[in-house]
Parts: C-alpha cells; structure tokens; sequence
C-alpha cells in the first residue's frame, strides 16, 4: 500500500536487516569486554596485591573514609589506630588505599 516503495524492495530491505541485528550482541562482547571487563578485573587484582602487601605500621585508608595506621595484621582482619587510644578492626576488603609514610601527621 505503499506509494513510494514497492512491497518488493521492502521485503529485501527486511533481510538485511535480521541479519546485523542477529550478529549485533556478537559484536558488542568484545567491546564490553575490553571497555567495562578486563579493566575491573585489572584493578581488583591490583586491589589484592596491595592487600596482601600490607603490614604494621602502613597508613592505610578504608572504604569508609577513615585514615589510620595498622596496628594488627591477622587472618582476614587488620587493627587501624585511627586516633590516640581508638582502634577499630576492618575486614581487608574494607582497605581502599595505602597511604605514603607521613601523610596522616600532616592532616
């Protein structure tokens, strides 16, 4: 019923299109692998590393925002001296950065 395009070349046009649109997600794994994947697996592995890296007397921060120096290293756990007097104890998960030497003095 169209008058500009005959029902012909529409139905070849409708091919076409089932074709992309069947390899589209084929297309788009690696782009979101190297885009959103392999980029988290990268930091969580850097993550790890400086976890286990971490020992008495680093200034760590957590995920928390508090800053503090370890005080306890044990299995799974680490005791954060976050003030004179005041000590908390933190899963390993919860250390988000190693501070350098020094900087919760100046703070």
């Amino acid at each position: 019923m169209s008058f500009f395009i005959s029902d012909a070349h529409a139905q070849a046009a409708g091919g076409q299109g089932s074709m992309i649109s069947l390899l589209l997600p084929f297309l788009l794994l690696p782009i979101f692998y190297f885009l959103m994947i392999r980029p988290q697996q990268k930091r969580m592995k850097e993550h790890k590393a400086m976890v286990e890296a971490l020992k008495k007397g680093d200034e760590v921060v957590t995920n928390g925002g508090l800053g503090g120096t370890i005080t306890k290293v044990s299995d799974g756990f680490f005791q954060v001296k976050i003030a004179e007097n005041t000590e908390v104890t933190v899963q390993q998960n919860a250390i988000a950065n190693l501070l350098p030497k020094g900087t919760l003095k100046k703070v």
